[in-house]
């Protein structure tokens, strides 16, 4: 029989479950943390990582991804954005269900599930997502973080645009309902006013401020009838943040994404439709407002909503251009580079990123330093900077939009479930993630 795995990291700046930053070692056995310490003595069985100069932060949770498989595998598959999650310290994450088929039953849920057995290098979750027919799979699939609904920007059988199927979905169980919140109506008719212009930037005005509003008053009223479990996802909006700080009941959670903390309208000029999203890229008063939010818990952590697409499909002219953008690699070096020109700390990158996800998700052992919790970790080098590279990256679609930007807090090594899955631009492939479960 085997001896238990163990890992030994010393000398680390260490993140502790109260934000404070402790110099020491710690140490994982069987997929979990078993101590931490000034310092640990080794045994002769422990693999050991010298982390002088380096700071240990949990690994990222990344609440909202789209992975592409199965169906849509020439932009992204569930091993090649596994990859690129390991490169950028993320070491579980939660995945949408708009891929083909879609994941509306428990059979397609399944399905996921053992793609990602085979073949994901970190920890994997995946959303069952909501239409108009499949109320008894909302109430019984498992295991799943939560009920995705499209209440706008979607087409086919996810699109749930009318407020009596939506109110169906919420009177019935008590699972969380993640919602992406836009007003289909208005973006149906605003499309009509701005119709034969194929300039990028139109998008924001098309899917504007008020049609994200209008969906998350919607989804909030619906939430506050039946006390149902309610997260916003990706929040772009001065107004949705105004609306949370006035009216945000417990049981209420909302994300938002780097881009629309650190991209505004007017990235369309420089980068054209790669700066295409869903919800648009706002102001930079709306970036403000969101970053005032987040620093004050109104909204309650990041997610990336990586969406990957080829070049040569975001090479279309408007609206034939594909929204969304790939993040799971520069989302933690973007917002600890953001930490170090003092807009946050640390301290409140490792809550937004790791800690309150895993508590808002009901995922136990997730998130922090301590004994116990899950040896899911990521050394990163706050004291040296780099650009965001091309050539670099390993997302299949191989750009992003945050490219040339100089960053720093990139992982140096990246730990899941105790094994080294991803150390100085090399990524051990042979690791395997497990299957998240939500309490």
């Amino acid at each position: 029989m085997s001896s238990p795995k163990s890992l030994l990291i010393r000398n680390a700046r260490i993140i502790l479950p109260n934000g404070e930053l402790m110099i020491g070692d710690v140490k994982s056995r069987d997929r979990q943390i078993v101590e931490v310490a000034p310092e640990i003595s080794n045994t002769t069985s422990t693999t050991e990582i010298d982390a002088q100069g380096l700071t240990l932060l949990p690994g990222v949770i990344d609440p909202q991804v789209h992975f592409r498989e199965p169906g849509l595998e020439h932009k992204e598959d569930l091993f090649t954005a596994s990859c690129a999650c390991a490169k950028g310290g993320v070491t579980s994450f939660l995945e949408m269900p708009n891929t083909r088929p879609l994941t509306t039953t428990q059979q397609a849920l399944d399905d996921k599930l053992q793609r990602a057995a085979n073949k994901s290098l970190v920890n994997y979750g995946f959303f069952i997502g909501a239409t108009a027919e499949n109320l008894p799979d909302l109430l019984l699939a498992q295991p799943t973080p939560g009920i995705k609904i499209f209440m706008g920007s979607m087409h086919g059988n996810l699109l749930i645009d009318q407020e009596a199927v939506l109110e169906a979905i919420f009177a019935q169980g008590d699972r969380l309902i993640a919602v992406h919140a836009e007003d289909q109506a208005r973006i149906n008719q605003r499309r009509l006013e701005f119709a034969n212009i194929h300039d990028p930037a139109v998008h924001s005005q098309i899917q504007d401020n008020q049609a994200a509003l209008l969906a998350t008053q919607l989804a909030l009223k619906l939430a506050k009838k039946y006390q149902r479990r309610l997260h916003i996802l990706h929040m772009s909006t001065a107004e949705e943040a105004d609306l949370l700080r006035e009216d945000k009941p417990s049981w209420v959670t909302a994300e938002v994404t780097p881009q629309h903390l650190l991209l505004n309208t007017s990235a369309y000029e420089k980068i054209g439709t790669l700066a295409q999203m869903n919800p648009p890229l706002r102001s930079p008063h709306d970036n403000e407002v969101l970053w005032q939010a987040l620093r004050d818990g109104v909204i309650d952590f990041i997610a990336t909503d990586h969406a990957p697409h080829t070049l040569e499909e975001k090479a279309q002219p408007y609206p034939n251009s594909p929204s969304g953008m790939p993040g799971v690699e520069t989302s933690l070096a973007l917002m600890l580079t953001a930490a170090m020109e003092g807009r946050c700390t640390v301290a409140q990158v490792v809550q937004w990123m790791s800690k309150a996800v895993a508590v808002a998700y009901g995922i136990p052992n997730k998130g922090a330093i301590a004994p116990g919790y899950d040896a899911d970790l990521v050394l990163v080098d706050l004291n040296t900077y780099r650009p965001v590279r091309r050539e670099e990256l390993l997302t299949k679609c191989g750009w992003s939009p945050f490219e040339g930007w100089n960053l720093t807090g990139w992982a140096v090594t990246t730990i899941v479930g105790g094994e080294v899955v991803y150390d100085q631009g090399r990524v051990n492939t042979q690791v395997r993630g497990q299957a998240l479960t939500f309490l």
